[in-house]
């Protein structure tokens, strides 16, 4: 009884919680056009299409970046899938089948440089194409000058709807002002314009302002509210035209974002956004009929006999089943949590099981407490959130020098832990951290390596005075290199670190780098694809394929070898604070600066003061590019990336301007979780960092 129970149950459940064939999720199709609604809190990078100098931030939209003056900057940014604005039948005579919408944004408008001119604003658009970059200036990176034709013919084809906020006066357009906002179709030419002298709103203040666009078809009429108050609407528009988009609006159309500079530093930033259309009658697959408004005058009649005896069926079935189904769930699940409880604790036991571990030997909590004086601060070599590191001094007549890494909270890292024992202890290369022993006692977590006098690279590199000459910093990038390639490609199974960076680079006695902190490695067998996993690291260091998907590959930790090469070449930090301490600048995007104008050299540490070898700067800069390319099919293996180092091949030609990163349709990852923290307190070199929670410092996504 109980197995066939059990082989009813799925049955049982299905029955009791599928929903109506009905309520099957909508797909966006001309031919079943239905109300949507969109909100920035919940897409993801395959929701977005980026365009120019556009970026993610903080799960914030950035369409133009500070450039220096005279340099001109545009960036766009639309939703990939196309959104439906005009169902089957609809005609210019009949607006009834076009959608009405309505938009919401706040964004911020700044000037770095107060004293410098403004320019040139910002637009929300409904485009009928994906790709609609556009000139600088004026254009809003919207529109080009060959679409003043469609302004002058008057044509009725379908093209781009914009709502413009300028902050440019350019005679040209006929800008009554350089703070207004206008309505365009199609041109840069608005059709209607106020100026928002009287509204009490400065576009170029620097205030988060917020801004809601309504367009109702049935009315045909569009309104602009403005306001510094993000959640009040304000009762009268600053625009209100009386316009039939129509002829505009194609059966599927792109909603979007865009913004340009022209000679001037102006910032553009989406900060958040909502989009819905409604309007449209109910469909028999529609998922949003909320908004939707039945014209059926008179409901379906049921026989009341048929309908009362079916409830009761219905009722006297699910009395029966209902407990039965309950009762057999509760005993299959709680057999299901028990035998993987009863696996969970063989797998830890084994984990930990002396047999498997033939290298590294079990220490007594005993012996480490004592070594380290009672995990005193006073021998605390390294701190993050995985733990702390202490310097061990093991008693005796042949007395030994440890490394202890300790976890603050066992319950919580002991998965990293069973990781980093797991992967480490089968390992052998000379540019790895050896680990010696573990511990596993009083409820602590212990793994004992190696004490590496001379700390980490990120020390090394970044304390006053840099302690490291070219020659060290060359064999350096050449000894990560070479156990990356051992890591990826000559060991059992592939090891993926997920976590390189300087603080997780050790140096020896005589200066030789060891890479170390392998608590968030995972084994891989070669023959395999990678799986998705939560995505962890350190900001800045991050490949923008492994923010979208969460899958780490080797060419993410390409990517992160790439970023310590610039480092290791340049002194600087992958995400540092320009001269003036101000802004925030990108390590890989200032060096491919540089190497677009052609100026390469000049990326070189100044404290080194010329001494280095130019080719080799040069071989390591460019090497460091091509590994930090943002589209990953690009980026060498790091078996090429040791033959070029050993001068055995040539570096690969890199791109004078840093390529176009294309988002995949398998994106996974929230715009509100683009933010990892860089905050490790590395005081002597052993990183004890795990990823933190993605809510503080935000990591650039490039393109």
């Amino acid at each position: 009884m109980a197995a066939a129970l059990l082989r009813l149950l799925p049955f049982l459940l299905l029955a009791l919680t599928a929903p109506p064939a009905t309520a099957a999720a909508a797909v966006l199709t001309p031919a079943a056009a239905k109300n949507v609604t969109l909100d920035s809190a919940t897409l993801s990078f395959a929701d977005l299409t980026l365009l120019g100098d556009s970026f993610l931030r903080n799960g914030s939209v950035g369409l133009t970046r500070e450039t220096g003056v005279p340099s001109s900057s545009a960036g766009t940014v639309l939703c990939t899938q196309p959104v439906a604005f005009r169902g089957p039948g609809a005609t210019a005579s009949n607006a009834t089948a076009v959608a009405s919408f309505a938009a919401r944004f706040s964004f911020v408008i700044a000037n770095p440089n107060p004293g410098a001119a403004g320019g040139d604003g910002i637009a929300f658009f409904i485009s009928p194409g994906p790709a609609t970059l556009g000139a600088t200036g004026g254009y809003l990176g919207l529109f080009n000058s060959s679409d003043y034709a469609v302004a002058k013919n008057g044509s009725a084809s379908a093209a781009i709807v914009a709502v413009e906020f300028d902050t440019m006066a350019n005679p040209e357009f006929a800008d009554p002002s350089d703070n207004h906002v206008g309505l365009d179709l199609g041109s840069p030419l608005s059709v209607a314009t106020v100026d928002l002298a009287a509204s009490g709103v400065d576009l170029k203040s620097g205030n988060l302002t917020t801004a809601w666009i309504d367009y109702r078809s049935g009315d045909r009429r569009l309104e602009v509210f403005l306001s510094y108050a993000v959640a009040t609407k304000p009762k009268r528009p600053v625009l209100s035209v009386a316009v039939d988009l129509s002829p505009y609006l194609k059966e599927a159309m792109y909603v979007g974002f865009s913004a340009s500079t022209e000679g001037s530093t102006q910032q553009h930033t989406i900060k958040e956004w909502t989009f819905q259309t409604f309007g449209f009658p109910p469909t028999a697959n529609s998922s949003f009929e909320s908004n939707a408004t039945s014209n059926s005058s008179e409901p379906a009649t049921v026989p009341v006999s048929n309908a009362a005896n079916s409830h009761k069926r219905v009722g006297l079935a699910l009395g029966i089943l209902g407990p039965v189904a309950l009762a057999v769930a509760f005993v299959f699940f709680a057999w299901v949590s028990i035998k993987k409880l009863i696996q969970l604790t063989s797998r830890n036991d084994a984990a930990f099981s002396p047999e498997l571990l033939k290298g590294p030997r079990k220490f007594s909590y005993k012996e480490l407490s004592a070594a380290t004086r009672g995990f005193h601060t006073s021998r605390v070599v390294g701190k993050g959130a995985f733990g702390t590191v202490y310097k061990a001094a093991m008693p005796g007549a042949a007395a030994t020098t440890y490394a202890v890494k300790r976890s603050t909270q066992a319950h919580q890292s002991r998965s990293e832990f069973v990781a980093e024992l797991s992967v480490i202890a089968c390992l052998r290369h000379k540019n790895l951290v050896q680990l010696e022993g573990w511990c596993d006692e009083k409820g602590e977590l212990l793994l004992v390596y190696e004490y590496m006098p001379n700390g980490s690279l990120d020390k090394a590199l970044y304390g006053e005075p840099c302690t490291l000459s070219w020659p060290q910093r060359y064999t350096v990038a050449a000894g990560i290199a070479s156990v990356l390639s051992y890591l990826h490609q000559e060991c059992e199974q592939r090891v993926i670190h997920r976590d390189i960076k300087t603080s997780n680079i050790l140096l020896d006695g005589n200066l030789s780098p060891r890479l170390g902190d392998f608590g968030l490695a995972r084994l891989m067998d070669h023959n395999k694809s990678p799986v998705s996993t939560l995505t962890a690291g350190t900001m800045g260091y991050l490949a923008p394929e492994y923010l979208q998907s969460g899958k780490a590959t080797e060419q993410t930790d390409v990517f992160s070898y790439g970023v310590v090469l610039l480092e290791v070449c340049c002194g600087r930090r992958p995400i540092d604070k320009d001269e003036g301490g101000g802004k925030n600048v990108n390590l890989v995007d200032w060096v491919w600066r540089l190497h677009g104008e052609d100026r390469l050299i000049e990326a070189a540490d100044a404290r080194l003061a010329g001494e280095f070898d130019k080719a080799e700067m040069l071989r390591l800069l460019l090497v460091g590019l091509s590994c930090a390319n943002p589209n990953c099919e690009e980026r060498p293996a790091m078996r090429r990336v040791v033959q070029i180092l050993n001068r055995e091949a040539e570096p690969a030609p890199v791109p004078r301007k840093k390529p176009l990163l294309v988002f995949s349709s398998s994106a996974s990852m929230k715009l509100q979780e683009i933010a990892f923290s860089c905050g490790d307190d590395v005081r002597g070199g052993y990183s004890a960092a795990k990823p933190t929670s993605p809510k503080s410092e935000g990591a650039d996504i490039e393109r």
